[in-house]
């Protein structure tokens, strides 16, 4: 992909917002990762390599015939200029709409969370999910940034 205006950067990123007042952004797609993730931190527990969740992860979502791909890569783009500035390779990308990062930590920390929302704000993406089976209290974490906030 060439470089992009500003202005069109944020075009493409609203056209691709299916979100309302009353509504999620992609419901039954969120219900079903969520689904997968408790259903891996059920099976496996919390002290794991962070490798055997990617692969347990995968396994649930096609056990639940959900469409993604692994080790996606996801052009970065340039708040100033739309320009792509570089490349982020998520876990997970779900049906080309939601970005997944899976950690096997003890705490999930600010920072983690910090640069998982800044890869939101430069991708085309809107929403994430930040799931780190490692935690004591288990919960996958979702993000949103959409032009609109």
């Amino acid at each position: 992909m060439g470089s992009m205006s500003k202005h069109e950067f944020s075009r493409m990123k609203n056209e691709s917002r299916r979100i309302t007042n009353r509504s999620l952004l992609y419901p039954e797609l969120s219900y079903l990762i969520q689904g997968a993730a408790f259903s891996v931190r059920n099976k496996y527990g919390r002290a794991h390599k962070e490798s055997i969740y990617q692969k347990a992860f995968a396994e649930e979502l096609e056990l639940k015939k959900v469409i993604f791909k692994e080790q996606a890569r996801i052009d970065i783009f340039s708040v100033t200029t739309g320009k792509k500035i570089g490349v982020y390779i998520p876990d997970f990308l779900v049906n080309d709409q939601i970005v997944i990062e899976l950690k096997a930590a003890q705490w999930t920390t600010k920072d983690m969370q910090a640069q998982f929302r800044e890869y939101l704000k430069v991708s085309r993406y809107e929403l994430g999910y930040l799931i780190n089976f490692s935690e004591e209290n288990f919960r996958p974490k979702r993000f949103i940034f959409t032009n609109d906030r």
